[in-house]
């Protein structure tokens, strides 16, 4: 049997950027990335598709019943939000003269530290 290598997913969105969702039941809103998964390929947005959940009390809820939570959205269906211009751009790695690696927008070129 060969080796099988489950390869991790890339991205250059990461927790605490600004995205937008362009795909889906939540489409046109926009929040701030809470988590990111790369394995399963999934992002959490803050205040985006928002599921209920049906609990019952233990330790760590002491009161049951049904909160209100994110489900993390498919990382491919939201798009980083360019903080100059307000639109949704893809992003780029540029190398900077001391060596640092950084991204930018590929819609205003602006450096996104």
């Amino acid at each position: 049997m060969g080796d099988v290598v489950q390869a991790l997913g890339k991205s250059r969105i990461r927790k605490g950027d600004t995205v937008v969702v362009i795909a889906g039941r939540e489409r046109g809103k926009s929040g701030k990335v809470l988590s990111v998964d790369l394995g399963a390929g999934k992002v959490t947005v803050e205040k985006l598709n928002i599921i209920k959940r049906h609990t019952k009390p233990n330790q760590k809820a002491k009161q049951g019943g049904i909160l209100e939570r994110e489900a993390p959205l498919a990382i491919s269906n939201v798009m980083f939000l360019c903080p100059v211009t307000q639109k949704p751009t893809r992003m780029g790695i540029r190398t900077l003269a001391d060596g640092r690696r950084v991204r930018f927008s590929k819609k205003s070129n602006e450096t996104i530290e």
